[in-house]
């Protein structure tokens, strides 16, 4: 399967023609991406099915429509930025959709995390209306949307990704064509396996670090040096320390992307044992309550099951000293 990468670096002196973009979905995610565009110089018209969420777009010189018609009909591109499949297919599809409302040659990059399947058949479809497709969904969270330094991962057709690297340049630092239509939304499924997994590691080990008595702000800093580092507990570790789980991420939507996850590897005949259990431990979080919660309230869950409420790691034990007796 061929790799190809996308980096700052490897864009530098060449021309980046800007363009006229509508974007569908101005969510925690989607905002930011369209304030980024906007800001690199690209015409960005944003709709959003809830009023009231394009103050930042219209702010950094990009406009707000009424419909998804008018946010469409004369872009190069449209971007979709939506929670999940049926999204995806409801601005998509029908009379007031997507697809009936551009012009032929217009490229469609799906941001969201939705099925492998999805995408295949909305690439399909547009295929017929002479419209071109990659599904690119993002990681990196909220920071990384605010901050233009998102992880994306693309399915599609080369021509039609090269086509994209100036859209793709203002949103990311790292991008990559996985393969086909798919392709993205399959890495991007292993990529929620893995932060899942992550966060439940974290957050198992905050709550032996507090009830141990260890100096929890010193103990991550320094397993964060190591090879216990990474990217999940560099964004996530104020979220732990402060137990503040102000969506950058919701809970719900990790819990939609576990079933993707799950659903695909059964598909294909893999066995997937710790990701299942992390996906338990979402669903759990979900059924609770927690759901609009970042995903690093995973901890919170941890918590309850050793004992003591969320907020209540202050009164952990006393740091126990091991004997040398056996």
């Amino acid at each position: 399967m061929a790799v190809t990468r996308v980096r700052h670096a490897e864009l530098e002196g060449e021309p980046h023609a800007m363009s006229t973009i509508g974007f569908i979905g101005l969510g925690i995610m989607g905002s930011p991406m369209a304030v980024n565009l906007a800001a690199a110089g690209h015409a960005v018209t944003g709709w959003n099915r809830s009023p009231g969420r394009a103050e930042a777009l219209v702010a950094a010189g990009g406009t707000e429509a009424a419909t998804i018609a008018e946010a469409v009909r004369d872009a190069d591109v449209v971007i979709t930025m939506v929670p999940a499949s049926p999204q995806v297919e409801a601005v998509a599809y029908g009379p007031d959709g997507i697809l009936e409302n551009v012009r032929p040659g217009t490229l469609l990059i799906d941001m969201s995390s939705i099925t492998p399947q999805t995408s295949v058949e909305l690439a399909a479809a547009a295929a017929e209306k002479g419209v071109r497709v990659l599904d690119a969904p993002v990681s990196g969270g909220e920071a990384g949307a605010v901050e233009g330094v998102l992880s994306i991962m693309v399915g599609g057709e080369q021509a039609d990704f090269d086509a994209a690297r100036p859209v793709f340049e203002a949103l990311g630092t790292t991008v990559v064509r996985c393969g086909p239509h798919g392709a993205g939304q399959t890495v991007k499924a292993a990529n929620q396996l893995i932060v899942a997994v992550n966060l439940q590691a974290c957050a198992e080990a905050v709550v032996f670090l507090e009830k141990s008595g260890v100096d929890l702000t010193a103990a991550l800093d320094v397993l964060n040096g190591g090879l216990a580092g990474s990217t999940v507990l560099t964004r996530k570790k104020d979220n732990f320390l402060a137990q503040d789980f102000e969506p950058g991420f919701k809970l719900e939507l990790h819990h939609k992307d576990m079933g993707i996850v799950t659903d695909a590897a059964r598909a294909v005949g893999a066995t997937i044992p710790v990701g299942a259990t992390a996906a338990q431990l979402v669903a759990s979080a979900v059924a609770r309550g927690d759901g609009g919660l970042d995903h690093s309230a995973l901890l919170r869950g941890v918590q309850r099951l050793s004992g003591y409420g969320p907020g209540e790691g202050d009164g952990a034990a006393p740091l126990v000293t091991p004997t040398t007796d056996r």
